[in-house]
């Protein structure tokens, strides 16, 4: 599962980056790492952006970077 199909109020696990390059490294510089817990606040009345809490703060990223993220539920973390 990927991060855009988390619905809201939702929180799941980091558990692959699928982008390359300069792409990648903005969502590991934002926190987004394998193994973060990330909580979905809110999505944008089109699903474009969503809000996020990832390490304490808030962060709103655009559908295209969340479906570069694959996620996990939590109780399946190890």
């Amino acid at each position: 599962m990927t991060l855009d199909q988390v619905s809201a109020g939702e929180t799941v696990s980091v558990a692959r980056l699928n982008g390359v390059g300069a792409v990648k490294r903005r969502i590991m510089d934002m926190g987004l790492t394998k193994g973060v817990a990330v909580t979905v606040r809110r999505l944008a009345p089109l699903g474009d952006p969503v809000e996020l809490t990832v390490r304490g703060y808030e962060l709103s990223i655009r559908l295209s970077e969340a479906k570069l993220i694959d996620v996990v539920g939590q109780e399946n973390c190890k």
